[in-house]
């Protein structure tokens, strides 16, 4: 469906990192890159991780719990000194289903992820983001913008999450800090297992052979965290932007 390729990501050494939604899927992913990179990366989990995590420095964080949100800040002030880079990652789809079908209370927990604690998480580490004169990476998707079948809870708290950024531009990009929301394309995860097992809209009937590696995405991730990504004029990214597809190492079309 897309042809495109993890990105080369620059040295990150004696750059610190804490990325939410770290256990598994992309987030795994960009830790990994992280890694890679020589970065000091503490890598948030909601639960225990499923993927192996390597040299990270592994946080127990639900964004929805302040105490989670203080407690992992804390953590990266104690240990480093300094926060260069924060990745939300933490995100969640569920519930799937058709909107009148949805009770309203049901939207609440993807609310709580999405939006607030997108938000609980820039709050809390914009002290150490403004000494070090930071950058923030926000998970997105195409669904930010796009109205997707029986996507109510996902596609609006995106969209959400996506004007929650460029107002953070807004107001708190004066101090320093740069913001991105990078949007992410259909990606071999156990979220897009959720929407498959749904079954609703054009997203859940791409055959898994065609759905983008999470490595993919993950570079991107880590190269937004590295000197060159500060002369982009955000916020408003994407993976399949020519600026990284021009990047990848990819075949022949």
């Amino acid at each position: 469906m897309y042809n495109l390729a993890p990105i080369q990501v620059p040295d990150l050494a004696g750059k610190t990192v804490l990325i939410t939604g770290a256990g598994r899927g992309i987030g795994a992913a960009t830790v990994a890159a992280l890694n890679g990179a020589g970065a000091t990366v503490f890598a948030g989990s909601f639960g225990a991780p499923a993927a192996d995590l390597g040299a990270a420095r592994l946080l127990q964080l639900d964004v929805t719990r302040q105490g989670d949100v203080d407690a992992a800040i804390a953590a990266v002030k104690s240990e480093t000194g300094r926060l260069d880079a924060l990745i939300n990652n933490a995100g969640i789809i569920a519930p799937i289903g058709p909107l009148a079908s949805l009770s309203s209370d049901a939207l609440a927990p993807a609310f709580a992820v999405n939006v607030i604690g997108v938000h609980r998480m820039i709050v809390a580490a914009m002290p150490l983001l403004e000494a070090s004169q930071g950058v923030v990476i926000n998970a997105g998707t195409g669904a930010a913008t796009t109205p997707m079948e029986g996507w109510t809870a996902y596609c609006t708290t995106k969209a959400g999450a996506r004007m929650l950024t460029q107002l953070c531009q807004v107001e708190l990009g004066p101090r320093g800090v740069d913001f991105f929301f990078l949007g992410i394309p259909p990606t071999d995860t156990a979220m897009q297992d959720e929407i498959r097992g749904a079954g609703l809209n054009y997203i859940s009937q791409i055959p898994k052979a065609e759905l983008v590696h999470p490595a993919v995405s993950a570079s991107v991730l880590a190269w937004l965290c590295g000197p060159e990504a500060r002369s982009i004029e955000g916020p408003l990214l994407d993976v399949r932007d020519a600026r990284f597809t021009a990047m990848m190492d990819l075949p022949p079309a």
